[in-house]
């Protein structure tokens, strides 16, 4: 068991984290699924179009395909006869033009060969088309617009063009403009697999009446939700009593979960609780054991408020990210360790602060990178987030609804004792999916 003498700091404990994960192996998945799965998904290479966009030259509005040649170029109007009907699915090049034609034209609908603009009908004598109806206009009076209306073809995408690249989102957009591309799958990476589970004998479920001594076991509910939110598949086990047999039990299941593939089909494990030095802490006793299921164990004190208690390990090779079991630590936790792991698996970049400036004076603990959840004001600034019905110093770190209000997380270097109105911190975006940008 690796146990450093000094407190490792949050970029050295970031670093630990993300050298037990790498990225999941890279899968075609067409597109029809991808368009139905739960967002999460990212590019494993690039993605470049094979067709062009729009495959031919279509029409932009509602209206008459003519040849600009048969319209006066000072805009006077001219009466031409209608030759033909055009809509969207008519094979191109079908409709010939007759000597100085109009082409009844819907949007969408090839352009003919011969024209090459397209005149609104509500810019024409006709000045709106029934849905469904035929042509009976047999002729049309309009004039030269300032606007040709054609979307010309492959003026949007041409094959070669650079559609996304490695590590980027599937996003709803990326889905449609492969598939306008001529793409029928992507590249991607599988969503990662994250099992988590909270440690507490004195956790009850949520609703459950709690009884003297007993609370709701909120954690696990925290940790599944906020995994999910990171682009997560999930499996919640619950709480786990402090019991040094169970807690190993619990851990081989969810390794083992057969309705996820079976063995190995967890990429990561993430508990709380049970990592600080108490006589009831279950997963320090774990970490501690003989057990050749156990691997890699690195119990950490990171300089960092909240969430100074840090534990990894592998169960069975599965990397085991353990956290403090305060809820705030907890939640704080997992933004900073957990979510770049999931970003790492599922090969996409993690979420980066930003600079924002503080909209109120507060003070720092020394030598700890203090964590402040905070909300951003209108200006950009950001105060601190309050708990509903306490004063601004009412509650510390356990006032678990001061999270409510909270979009960002103000990241406290260890050399600042206050933070003065007006200084520009770093702030980690808590704006939901985690990490999908």
């Amino acid at each position: 068991m690796s146990t450093p003498s000094r407190p490792r700091s949050l970029a050295e404990h970031v670093a630990a984290v993300l050298a037990r994960v790498a990225p999941l192996p890279v899968q075609d998945v067409g597109l029809a699924d991808l368009a139905v799965e739960p967002p999460g998904r990212t590019l494993g290479a690039e993605v470049r179009a094979v067709a062009l966009v729009p495959p031919f030259d279509a029409a932009a509005m509602d209206g008459y395909a003519v040849r600009l040649a048969d319209l006066p170029a000072d805009g006077s109007p001219v009466t031409l006869p209608v030759v033909g009907d055009l809509r969207p699915g008519s094979p191109p090049g079908r409709r010939e033009r007759g000597p100085d034609g109009a082409v009844r034209i819907m949007t969408g609908a090839p352009v003919p060969g011969w024209a090459d603009a397209v005149v609104p009908v509500e810019r024409t004598s006709t000045g709106r088309f029934v849905a469904g109806g035929p042509t009976t206009e047999r002729v049309v009076t309009l004039a030269r617009q300032d606007r040709a209306h054609v979307r010309h073809r492959g003026e949007d995408v041409r094959p070669g063009d650079l559609l996304g690249v490695t590590g980027a989102a599937v996003t709803p957009a990326l889905v449609a403009v492969a598939a306008s591309a001529g793409l029928s799958a992507l590249p991607v990476r599988r969503r990662p697999r994250v099992a988590v589970l909270s440690t507490g004998s004195e956790l009850v479920a949520a609703g459950a009446a709690v009884g003297a001594g007993r609370i709701p076991d909120s954690n696990s509910l925290l940790l599944a939700a906020l995994a999910r939110a990171a682009g997560a598949d999930v499996v919640r086990v619950g709480a786990v009593p402090d019991d040094a047999d169970a807690l190993p039990a619990a851990l081989d299941e969810v390794v083992d979960r057969g309705d996820l593939g079976g063995p190995g089909a967890v990429d990561l494990v993430v508990t709380t609780g049970g990592v600080s030095a108490g006589a009831s802490d279950v997963v320090r006793a774990v970490l501690a054991a003989d057990d050749p299921r156990l691997a890699d164990v690195d119990v950490a004190a990171v300089a960092l408020r909240p969430g100074r208690p840090q534990a990894l390990a592998r169960w069975r090779g599965v990397p085991w990210v353990a956290l403090p079991g305060n809820p705030v630590s907890a939640f704080v936790s997992f933004a900073l360790f957990v979510r770049p792991a999931v970003a790492a698996l599922a090969g996409r970049e993690p979420a980066r602060p930003v600079s924002r400036p503080a909209a109120e004076a507060w003070a720092s603990p020394p030598g700890r990178t203090h964590v402040v959840p905070v909300r951003t004001l209108p200006s950009g600034a950001v105060e601190r987030a309050a708990a509903p019905g306490a004063g601004r110093d009412g509650a510390g770190g356990h006032a678990t609804s001061a999270l409510l209000g909270a979009d960002g997380l103000a990241l406290v270097p260890p050399d600042v004792e206050k933070v003065e109105a007006g200084d520009l911190v770093d702030v980690l975006p808590l704006d939901l999916p985690f990490g999908l940008r």
